[in-house]
């Protein structure tokens, strides 16, 4: 028997409301599946609302410095320090696709100094593990280091808002035991089935 995906409830999708079971069904037609976030969330609605706009708000948009395997790249990194197994192994495998590596993931949730990135890349997940877990040490001096690979005062708070936002999607996934679906284990390792 498979565990559940959460110590919480977890509301089949025809009790939710309908612009939740929208955006769910959207999902779930563009990956095959619906990944475990969509539903672990949902018992409670008003949160989920204000969880995926602040989500899309970070992640979705076109504009900025950094790539969708950057800010992928920034959510692993930070929760591997958090010991979050769903955003690890979920976001792994978007970073795995995004950056067309299947590699990468592993490598960055274990060491990104050792990982096959640019310098750019290592000095923004430098960064992003500062704020992560040393966020008052913070200085000046993160900001010219970053500024000298490139990036703007908007990128510097773009890693560190994506990584707070993680801080507390890590937390909500380690405190409900959110489950990472069987799907995001191979997503970007192996070649996809021709159908």
């Amino acid at each position: 028997m498979t565990a559940p995906i959460s110590r919480f409830p977890v509301p089949e999708l025809k009790d939710l409301p309908e612009d939740m079971r929208s955006r769910i069904l959207d999902v779930q037609e563009k990956a095959g599946f619906v990944p475990n976030v969509f539903l672990a969330l949902a018992h409670r609605p008003g949160e989920w609302r204000a969880f995926m706009a602040w989500h899309d708000a970070l992640l979705l948009k076109d504009s900025g410095g950094l790539s969708k395997g950057d800010r992928e790249m920034i959510i692993v990194a930070t929760s591997a320090v958090n010991h979050c197994l769903y955003c690890v192994v979920a976001h792994g495998a978007i970073l795995r696709i995004y950056e067309k590596k299947p590699l990468v993931a592993d490598q960055v949730a274990i060491n990104h100094r050792k990982a096959d990135i640019t310098p750019r890349q290592r000095a923004m997940l430098d960064f992003a593990l500062k704020v992560c877990s040393e966020s008052h040490t913070v200085d000046d001096g993160d900001f010219e280091a970053l500024r000298t690979h490139g990036f703007s005062d908007d990128d510097i708070w773009d890693i560190g808002a994506i990584t707070a936002f993680f801080g507390l999607s890590n937390r909500l996934a380690n405190l409900s035991a959110m489950r990472p679906n069987d799907e995001f284990y191979l997503m970007g390792r192996v070649p996809r089935s021709k159908t």
